[in-house]
């Protein structure tokens, strides 16, 4: 069965989403526990709190999730293209950030992200 390019653009464009989603998750998880790590009691303290909170477990799965769909990918497409298309990730969680976990992003950054976006479009036309 051949896979045409749209159909691999749209994978690594869900890739990214997935990886998104996942360190989207892990922030918010990490965000709400106390992070003063002085012993080994506290880190082993710490350990235990991340894995029994969903979140966590969400990451992981959209990790997982990204990571076949990324070998999928790679089986199909030239790595310097899927390579290239995946920096959307960037683009995403720029996104993110901005709109769930209300943080700023300065003007250089904002720049550094359009610069971005034209790398993708110029590698996705060529």
């Amino acid at each position: 069965m051949k896979y045409g390019m749209s159909f691999i653009i749209f994978l690594i464009v869900l890739t990214s989403i997935c990886d998104t989603a996942s360190q989207l998750f892990l922030k918010f998880s990490i965000n709400s526990l106390d992070l003063q790590i002085n012993s080994l009691k506290k880190i082993i303290g710490l350990i235990w709190k991340l894995i029994r909170i969903p979140r966590v477990w969400l990451s992981f799965f959209f990790s997982t999730l990204s990571l076949f769909i990324w070998l999928f990918v790679l089986s199909k497409a030239d790595l310097n293209l899927a390579f290239s298309l995946d920096s959307m990730h960037y683009i995403f969680i720029a996104l993110g950030s901005v709109l769930l976990l209300k943080e700023k992003i300065g003007t250089a950054r904002w720049m550094g992200i359009v610069s971005i976006m034209a790398g993708i479009i110029m590698v996705s036309v060529s």
